[in-house]
């Protein structure tokens, strides 16, 4: 906010504060939960902790807008665990990790009862369950020997943000974009991706631009998606960060609109309240956020592109899938956040979707990390970050689809109503 916003650095660290304080009301929201609940309850409480846990996740990725770094997370490079998503979601996961470390506590409690160790018994077996169900999933590979094959390029071109919008920059920024591609196009790529408004230009705007751009896929006969931004004329007039798809004759095949916006990156929310903020959206202005989940066309295969951080929103990922997508395309750039853990979190968050949806995932990052995963959230190529880089691999377009993706958050949303039902039950806990 103070380095690429333009705020002062008091107005940045006041508004951290305050995301900050706004987000650990859901933590604060589950401690009191539990606290009711072991009043009612008792000791044994600490095991309905998970169900209380996840309802907290749920509320904070529903009311804040923010489900960033969930308990399920923690298990995505722990592939044998981590196919529970294609049951029960990141949601799942979650609850299962909070139950291990419920059953834990309560077998450390000290409680005077016979079955105090019993719930760690069936956790541990629980685990040994999930975990061969999961080796075995992933050893069959079903999913990586079904669909129709296509060989993806994606370009990371490492454009400083800095730099990104500088008028006099924008012809070498184009330039080694459309270099990298050549160089993918010479690797046998088909289809192409560049990140997140990544053209230094905005593509419906600039007609000398886009010509370059149709006739750069015109003479490779390539399919490139890219992120540019978009305006729409009306009264009054509304932009949007949108995610383009040329087919190869160089006609556009559509257009995606971001649906999940950024808030002080792309708007600032309560906006009359928050005033001194408004010179975040000044730097780029005020997007307005799409309306539709639209899939876009490829080689007559639907594909979704999800931009940014909407990847880490399980349930408009599924509603790509349920809209037709057989494969998952996300683009971003994570230039702000500079050498940090989050864009290594950032990319791990978006794989659990792949094995969610069951389907290969394919990410373009301006500065990284870039790379492609299977369905079963095995990473095939990945990038460094603050680099350029060009990725070519063959992925596939598939249609079957997980338990999660047909039925969606069950255990997120029974979670949620045993947990009211719980903390509304009027039964105390006598000693």
């Amino acid at each position: 906010m103070a380095v690429y916003g333009g705020l002062q650095v008091w107005v940045a660290v006041l508004i951290t504060v305050a995301l900050i304080a706004y987000l650990a009301v859901f933590p604060a929201l589950f401690a009191l939960i539990m606290r009711q609940l072991m009043l009612a309850h008792g000791r044994a409480a600490v095991l309905l902790s998970p169900l209380a846990w996840v309802a907290s996740e749920v509320a904070r990725g529903y009311v804040s807008g923010f489900p960033w770094a969930l308990l399920g997370y923690s298990q995505v490079r722990v592939l044998p665990i981590a196919q529970l998503a294609s049951v029960g979601g990141v949601y799942g996961v979650s609850l299962l990790v909070a139950a291990v470390s419920a059953a834990v506590v309560f077998a450390a409690s000290g409680a005077r009862v016979r079955y105090r160790y019993a719930p760690l018994g069936v956790m541990i077996l629980a685990v040994l369950t999930i975990a061969v169900w999961g080796s075995q999933r992933m050893a069959s590979g079903d999913l990586t020997r079904a669909g129709e094959p296509v060989r993806v390029g994606l370009i990371q071109g490492n454009v400083d943000q800095a730099i990104k919008w500088d008028p006099a920059s924008a012809a070498s920024i184009f330039r080694q974009y459309v270099r990298q591609t050549r160089q993918a196009i010479l690797a046998g790529a088909t289809l192409i991706l560049w990140p997140e408004s990544s053209t230094p230009f905005m593509f419906e705007e600039d007609p000398g631009g886009a010509e370059q751009l149709r006739t750069l896929v015109r003479q490779a006969r390539v399919t490139l998606i890219f992120g540019s931004d978009q305006v729409e004329r009306n009264s009054p007039a509304r932009l949007y960060n949108s995610a383009f798809l040329l087919r190869p004759d160089g006609s556009t095949g559509g257009v995606y609109r971001k649906i999940r916006l950024v808030p002080f990156g792309e708007y600032v929310p309560m906006q009359q309240l928050l005033f001194f903020a408004a010179p975040l959206t000044e730097q780029v202005g005020t997007f307005t956020a799409g309306e539709r989940a639209e899939v876009l066309p490829v080689n007559g295969h639907p594909v979704s592109v999800a931009i940014c951080y909407e990847v880490v929103y399980p349930a408009l990922v599924r509603q790509f899938v349920s809209a037709g997508s057989q494969l998952l395309t996300t683009i971003t750039n994570d230039a702000w956040f500079g050498e940090t853990s989050a864009p290594l979190q950032h990319f791990e968050q978006a794989s659990m979707r792949a094995i969610e949806e069951g389907r290969y995932l394919v990410r373009a990052a301006n500065t990284g990390i870039s790379g492609m995963v299977d369905p079963y959230g095995r990473v095939i190529r990945q990038s460094a970050i603050f680099q350029p880089e060009v990725i070519v691999d063959d992925v596939r377009f598939l249609q079957a689809s997980t338990f999660y993706a047909r039925h969606g958050d069950i255990v997120a949303i029974a979670s949620l109503i045993a947990t009211i039902a719980l903390f509304l039950w009027p039964r105390r806990y006598v000693q």
